[in-house]
């Protein structure tokens, strides 16, 4: 009776979770990328 009341997956959360583990992964790579390009000015 008290696994029905449980839900299996909270779908909303975990969607939420991911989407904002993509997006700190796309910022951290956008920033490698930029601190790349800055440095081959330096000759």
């Amino acid at each position: 009776m008290i696994n029905a009341m449980i839900p299996l997956a909270n779908w909303g959360i975990g969607t939420a979770l991911i989407i904002v583990f993509a997006v700190v992964c796309v910022v951290l790579s956008a920033m490698v990328i930029n601190f790349v390009m800055k440095g081959e000015k330096n000759e």
